[in-house]
C-alpha cells in the first residue's frame, strides 16, 4: 500500500503537464498558422500520422519518425520548434519552415535523445522554455482570478479594551 502511495505522489505532477488536445490547438494556432494547422500538427505528432500544413499557396506534408507520442511529448515538441524558429527571428512560419524545424527535433527524439538533452543542442533549457511568457501570462491570469474569488473582507479594527480596574487582593477571583 506504501508503494502504491509513493506512486501516486511521484505520478502527479506528470498528470499536471499532460495536457487536453484542444488546450494544445489552441496554444499552438498562432504558432502554426492557422487552427487546421495547428489540428494537423497535434493530431499527427499524438497518433504518428501524416501531417499536413497548408498557408493556402504552400501546402507540406510530413510523418512525424517518432511514432505515438503523449500530450506532454507533443507540447514539449511544438515548444521547442517554436523557440528555435524564434531564435532564427522566424515568427511567422511558413509550412516548410514548420516542417524542417520539427523533423530536426523529432528525428533527434526518434533517436533515443530525452527532452532535455534535445533542448541543449538547440541551445535551451528545457525548463526555461516550458515556462514562456504565454505559460507566465496564463498562470498570472490564473492566480488573479483565483484570487479574486477568495478575496477575503477586510477585517474590522479591533476596539480599545476599556481599561480594567486594579484589583485588590480581595474577593472573589
Amino acid at each position: 500500500m506504501k508503494a502504491l502511495m509513493t506512486l501516486v505522489f511521484l505520478a502527479l505532477p506528470l498528470a499536471v503537464l499532460a495536457q487536453s488536445r484542444d488546450k494544445l490547438v489552441k496554444e499552438y494556432s498562432d504558432f502554426a498558422g492557422s487552427e487546421a494547422n495547428s489540428q494537423s500538427l497535434v493530431d499527427g505528432l499524438r497518433n504518428g500520422k501524416e501531417v499536413t500544413l497548408t498557408d493556402g499557396t504552400t501546402t507540406t506534408t510530413f510523418t512525424p519518425p517518432t511514432g505515438k507520442m503523449g500530450n506532454g511529448s507533443v507540447n514539449i515538441a511544438l515548444a521547442l520548434a517554436e523557440a528555435d524558429l524564434k531564435k532564427s527571428g522566424i515568427t511567422d512560419p511558413t509550412p516548410t519552415q514548420l516542417k524542417d524545424e520539427l523533423s530536426k527535433i523529432l528525428q533527434e527524439r526518434a533517436a533515443h535523445k530525452g527532452w532535455g538533452q534535445i533542448s541543449q543542442s538547440l541551445g535551451f533549457k528545457l525548463g526555461e522554455v516550458m515556462r514562456s511568457d504565454k505559460a507566465d501570462q496564463h498562470a498570472r491570469a490564473d492566480r488573479l482570478e483565483r484570487q479574486a474569488r477568495v478575496e477575503k473582507p477586510e477585517r474590522p479594527e479591533k476596539p480599545e479594551r476599556p481599561e480594567r480596574p486594579e484589583r485588590s487582593g480581595r474577593g472573589p477571583h
